[in-house]
């Protein structure tokens, strides 16, 4: 049964606590009173772009309904060394048993929201839209994808139901029985709902030639280098949306937006973020 996007995030947060134990906290059940209530901070320890901050009340209060929990920064706020993200106050025990989860959360959320903005920053100006892709942690991807959003990245699709993407593997595959690249995209729009978009993937001109020939929505241009993605460019006299990918890096992605392509695919985007840096200080007696 597909779960709504609520009841992922639920499954998530409880899959994360159930994984760290966090009803068997063996330090602080040794260490702390179980009445002893106190107040903690979380603290940026770097810059960058804050993303998911409203996950951190619901994994505080999964673990403890009675925990007070005061959000201090906004969504997407681009948050410096020492800012503080919010104020938890009631027992320490429960603080102390979600403070890992939250900050893997927090700080994987945010840095795929960092990572993302730069390359956003990179094709400012140009008609290029950074989009996302499927590689992303097992059971993360739905907040993974809403980090690169928070970015200023857009998400391509979420899941294999929500698009149609032909790729080389389909293409090897059905060309082994005789059938050509414009034969397949057919195949696909014949038994497909309408409305549904067709993208297809090529890695060479000739191949760019022939889908340019068919009716698919988007021809995504596969480690295709610079000179080639232009002449592709030119062919397509803008029928139809193109989209780079492979080999893309914050060193050369302007000049791959400056071709002409309406869209920009980036793995890295979730699969190579660094992790934004952030910590949770209980607040001591000598504060």
């Amino acid at each position: 049964m597909y779960k709504t996007a609520q009841e992922q995030i639920e499954s998530i947060i409880r899959l994360a606590l159930e994984e760290d134990v966090f009803g068997n906290d063996i330090t602080s059940n040794a260490l702390v009173p179980p009445d002893k209530q106190g107040t903690a901070f979380i603290i940026a320890k770097e810059e960058g772009i804050l993303a998911c901050v409203n996950i951190i009340s619901p994994i505080f209060h999964t673990v403890d309904h009675a925990l007070k929990v005061n959000l201090l920064q906004k969504e997407g706020r681009r948050v410096k060394r020492g800012d503080i993200i919010a104020e938890i106050s009631g027992n320490l025990r429960s603080i102390l048993s979600a403070e890992r989860t939250v900050l893997n959360f927090l700080s994987r959320l945010s840095g795929i929201a960092t990572q993302t903005s730069k390359y956003v920053e990179k094709v400012k100006g140009t008609r290029a839209i950074i989009r996302d892709t499927r590689k992303t942690l097992p059971g993360m991807r739905l907040l993974e994808k809403y980090a690169v959003t928070v970015g200023g990245g857009e998400n391509h699709r979420l899941n294999l139901a929500g698009g149609i993407l032909i790729k080389d593997n389909h293409i090897a595959a059905l060309q082994t029985d005789g059938i050509t690249l414009a034969e397949i995209i057919e195949r696909a729009r014949q038994n497909s709902h309408a409305g549904t978009i067709i993208e297809v993937e090529v890695d060479s001109v000739e191949e760019a030639a022939e889908a340019l020939q068919t009716d698919a929505d988007v021809i995504l241009l596969d480690n295709m280098n610079i000179e080639e993605m232009k002449t592709v460019v030119a062919m397509s006299g803008g029928k139809v949306k193109l989209e780079a990918s492979g080999g893309i890096t914050l060193d050369n992605i302007r000049e791959v937006a400056l071709i002409g392509v309406d869209y920009i695919a980036i793995g890295a985007l979730t699969h190579s973020a660094k992790a934004l840096d952030f910590s949770l200080d209980v607040e001591s007696a000598a504060d």
